[in-house]
């Protein structure tokens, strides 16, 4: 008899051990797509459906063989464009890993056109500025506080990128880079690639029209009705961890992330995939 209860607990701990072993794959190595609509009566009509997939804060993390399960996911959601908001590689990836994410960035460059800005990690990693120069050899394009002009139809955009702030102490800032922008180009709507996510009122405050950025991994653990429980610099139930955030005329949509730093998991928050769409609003 007690042999029987001994065997019938044995079963009970292995169900439970499998179902938390289950949970944790699926927590942590399971990717969520999160579709995003931003509206706005400043966006040209040609670029009226326009998708953006954002690939943020990867790691050096692997989504299956050559991060097929990733790149299967990115392609599905039908992008027209990528945006890789940095933290693609850090400070602990070994060589491999490294060459893993400029792979991997490559071959999403092939699925559609793939736009590139540094994370605060990539800048305190070995051989920082090779890595940049085999993402370009890629074909990735890397926005150093940079702009490229986007045009359809005879209609246009510009898509700008800026370095994270553990770049160079004298690059270009963000004002600068809009200054510019305004002056060849007007009040033009602007997409920004911005790896950090807490400066929501800076970017209002310039009129900038889309901002998308990462850094902030989800709050790694979510709380039901809360959100997000730790920041970036381990302060608790921080803001501007995961979603659509909107001021003035700027929305800004900040990926949960995909890879782990520092903390290795995640809990009630799945690696993130936005698929971000842009959509043209008639003025009244």
């Amino acid at each position: 008899m007690r042999r029987r209860g001994c065997l019938h607990s044995l079963i009970i701990w292995a169900a439970v051990g499998l179902i938390a072993a289950g949970f944790w794959q699926y927590q942590n190595n399971i990717i969520a797509a999160e579709p995003f609509s931003v509206p706005s009566e400043r966006l040209p009509a040609a670029f009226d459906g326009l998708r953006i997939v954002v690939v943020s804060d990867l790691h050096g993390k692997t989504f299956g063989p050559s991060n097929k399960t990733l790149l299967d996911a990115v392609e599905a959601a039908e992008p027209d464009l990528i945006a890789i908001t940095g933290d693609l590689a850090d400070e602990t990836c070994s060589a491999e890993q490294v060459t893993a994410m400029v792979d991997t960035a490559s071959s999403l460059d092939t699925i559609a056109p793939a736009y590139y800005i540094s994370g605060n990690h990539e800048w305190v990693m070995e051989g920082t500025w090779d890595f940049y120069q085999r993402l370009e050899q890629g074909g990735v394009r890397v926005l150093h506080n940079e702009y490229e002009v986007l045009e359809r139809d005879g209609q246009q955009i510009v898509l700008a990128g800026v370095d994270d702030p553990n770049g160079p102490w004298d690059q270009k800032t963000p004002e600068t880079l809009l200054e510019e922008i305004r002056a060849a180009h007007g009040d033009v709507y602007t997409v920004l690639l911005a790896h950090r996510n807490e400066d929501l009122p800076r970017w209002a405050a310039l009129g900038v029209d889309v901002v998308l950025c990462g850094h902030a991994h989800g709050g790694v653990i979510r709380l039901p009705f809360v959100g997000g429980l730790l920041g970036t610099d381990r302060q608790l139930f921080p803001e501007f961890t995961a979603g659509l955030y909107t001021e003035n005329r700027t929305s800004m949509v900040v990926s949960r992330g995909l890879g782990n730093s520092g903390i290795p998991f995640r809990l009630f928050n799945r690696p993130h995939l936005p698929v971000v769409s842009l959509e043209t609003v008639s003025q009244p």
